[in-house]
């Protein structure tokens, strides 16, 4: 049976390429089979590989498939299972059963996959001194940022949110997300706001966070800075930082082991289960957030995420149609 992988040949220049799959016996840890489903990451996936440099590359972060061949001491598995992944967008996933997680019963694919994007903002929650029902800051509306609003409602936090993308605000107001504003109400949140996430890489928005942080406030980079949007100057940054007693850090969601450790038992992958599991229970509704597009789809659906008019905040490949 043919195989396929989502390849980016060239800048702007998305593709569903045959590949090879690995002919080598699974390992007694590893399980396999066909994706059903993949989601985009649209930050990474649209700046550091669709607007990219260097080709090609395969894509994708998060995979839904269902188990077809298992090595023999599998033990959480059982063919004709569903499992999650962080797997490329490609038509076969083959992971150690560690980097498996169940999907719950009565979830489908297309949901289960936002286990990964929720994981971004989860590490923050888990890192974070800020305790419910403090007040946080979601600066950027795109899929994480919204994400993040979303989790820390969720877990008793009074949340307020903000993007200058009347689409973006409109989605969050329709999932509950409220109040959201187009820019930092600086005036009413100045030195009330014990965490702030900064989802959307603008510096403008690192800046306005450190404006309205309280003193020892949180200030986490959790939105990559692709490219410089304003004139802001560091000796802004940083005369924010120092007078109002902000503490900035990064929002790299791996400073969390991949799993358990001894004095460290939050995880990547502990998170993701949990993310799983809330959308499972449907704490965390993701109706409305997606559109599903087939592979064979995937430039038409890169340049119209990248244009800003793809219906919805990402897309989610069904690989049943390939």
């Amino acid at each position: 049976m043919s195989e396929y992988a989502i390849t980016f040949t060239a800048r702007e220049r998305a593709e569903l390429l045959p590949v090879e799959r690995d002919p080598s016996p699974l390992q007694p840890d590893e399980v396999a089979g066909r994706t059903i489903a993949s989601l985009v990451s649209t930050g990474t996936e649209l700046n550091a590989g669709f607007l990219g440099d260097s080709f090609p590359r395969r894509t994708g972060y998060a995979a839904v498939f269902r188990v077809e061949e298992m090595g023999t001491r599998v033990s959480r598995f059982r063919r004709g299972d569903l499992a999650y992944c962080m797997g490329a967008h490609q038509s076969f996933q083959r992971v150690p059963e560690s980097n498996a997680i169940p999907v719950p019963e009565g979830l489908s694919p297309a949901e289960a996959v936002f286990a990964r994007l929720m994981g971004v903002s989860m590490s923050t929650l888990t890192t974070t001194t800020a305790r419910p029902p403090q007040r946080v800051l979601v600066t950027g509306l795109g899929i994480v940022g919204h994400l993040a609003a979303r989790i820390f409602q969720l877990c008793g936090y009074e949340v307020f949110a903000c993007d200058p993308s009347v689409r973006r605000r409109e989605i969050a107001q329709e999932a509950g997300i409220a109040p959201v504003c187009s820019r930092v109400p600086a005036d009413e949140l100045a030195g009330t706001i014990a965490l702030v996430l900064e989802c959307s890489g603008n510096e403008e928005a690192a800046l306005d966070g450190c404006r309205v942080v309280c003193k020892r406030g949180e200030v986490v980079l959790v939105g990559t800075p692709w490219r410089r949007y304003t004139e802001r100057t560091a000796f802004e940054l940083t005369h924010a930082i120092f007078h109002h007693y902000a503490v900035v850090r990064s929002g790299w969601e791996w400073e969390l082991p991949l799993h358990p450790q001894d004095f460290r038992t939050n995880s990547i992958y502990g998170n993701q289960e949990a993310a799983l599991r809330w959308l499972a229970e449907r704490r965390i509704s993701v109706k409305g957030l997606y559109s599903t597009a087939s592979p064979q789809d995937c430039q038409r659906v890169y340049r119209s995420l990248l244009h800003g008019d793809w219906p919805t905040l990402t897309a989610v490949f069904d690989w049943e149609q390939v």
